[in-house]
């Protein structure tokens, strides 16, 4: 079974049932089990042309199969090295099957070789062994189905600002401030120390932004004019063109950097940084700075570092999160369209299966 999102309209979506694939010689099928469901996944839905998430796992033509991270058991294998009953980790499709073609296949996991997946970034074709896995904790499974992705790229965002110095800034700014990738972030940040941090939010999840203890002051989306006039770096994981406008139009030449990060409000993006005060808007795109920082530092060290920030981090959602989970076709429709229309409580992470048992 698919999950398949028509790629003119987020709104449509709808199931198909298709035979079980069988794994021709060299290749390996996964039984997709667990996964996570975050605005990250709507961000897929929207970008999924312009950055090619569409191709990960190509669909009938005009339709697309949402690309979500979650755990996958090898059901069947034709690839040398690869045993069956292998539990992983990884960028998998809302389907219960995907047939991959296993490279690079040690005892930490493996690389999808797939033909079609050829060109793609690096980033979304590894499989990780949960043997192997040293972030991996049969408990806390799913937190590492919510935040690990995400985490990969609120680690890096964190890691170019501190690069940068900051760009000179003495606050920043983040839009969308209850999402699960800016409160990473915003964690992250906060325990390396630095400029001030602003969330901004709606007022329906302002009470939860201060709960979390994480920024120094919380505005709303209607007080961007009452911030204080300094130089900043805007962060905007909304992808709401009023807010970044008004962002833009409050700082100015203040403004010291402006990163597009995410698309949490998706009906409200109008245009991106066309006749905009202060810098023009750079869209981050993790995949490029996990590149980079594997030509800096090696997989190894790269993994070792994110590693290492992962615990705490971890630790501190024990205080916040709610992991709801649910399993079927049904569950599954509702909470993306929940999603889509941000109805989703910030203290909720959603853990879903397709199959219904």
């Amino acid at each position: 079974m698919d999950f398949l999102v028509a790629r003119d309209d987020p709104r449509s979506c709808r199931f198909a049932d298709e035979e079980a694939p069988e794994p021709a010689e060299g290749e390996a099928l996964l039984r997709v089990g667990p996964f996570g469901l975050t605005s990250n996944n709507v961000t897929y839905a929207l970008l999924g042309d312009e950055l090619e998430y569409w191709k990960f796992f190509p669909a009938e033509e005009g339709w697309g199969k949402l690309p979500v991270w979650g755990f996958a058991e090898v059901a069947k294998s034709r690839a040398a090295a690869l045993d069956e009953g292998v539990r992983v980790f990884g960028f998998l499709p809302l389907s219960t099957q995907l047939v991959v073609v296993p490279d690079r296949v040690d005892r930490r996991g493996f690389a999808d070789a797939a033909p079609h997946r050829a060109g793609l970034p690096s980033a979304y074709q590894g499989y990780r062994s949960t043997a192997a896995d040293p972030a991996y904790d049969a408990n806390r499974e799913g937190e590492q189905i919510l935040f690990w992705p995400l985490f990969y790229t609120s680690f890096l965002l964190d890691d170019l600002l501190a690069e940068e110095a900051f760009f000179g800034a003495q606050s920043i700014v983040v839009s969308s401030a209850s999402s699960k990738t800016a409160l990473i972030a915003a964690f992250l940040l906060r325990r390396r120390g630095g400029p001030a941090l602003v969330g901004l939010t709606s007022p329906g999840n302002a009470d939860f932004v201060r709960r979390t203890g994480v920024y120094d002051e919380v505005a709303l989306y209607g007080e961007v004019e009452s911030l204080k006039p300094r130089r900043t770096v805007y962060v905007d994981l909304s992808g709401d063109g009023a807010v970044r406008g008004a962002v833009h139009a409050r700082f100015g030449e203040l403004l010291a950097h402006s990163a597009a990060v995410g698309m949490t409000h998706w009906d409200q993006i109008g245009e991106r940084g066309s006749d905009l005060p202060g810098p023009t808007p750079q869209f981050f795109f993790a995949p490029d700075r996990v590149r980079q920082r594997r030509a800096d530092w090696g997989p190894a060290e790269l993994d070792a570092r994110v590693t290492a920030a992962w615990g705490p981090f971890v630790e501190w959602t024990r205080a916040w999160l709610q992991v709801r989970r649910a399993a079927g076709p049904e569950a599954v429709r509702s909470t993306y369209l929940e999603l889509l229309d941000g109805r989703t409580d910030p203290a909720v992470g959603h853990v879903l299966s397709l199959a219904g048992d």
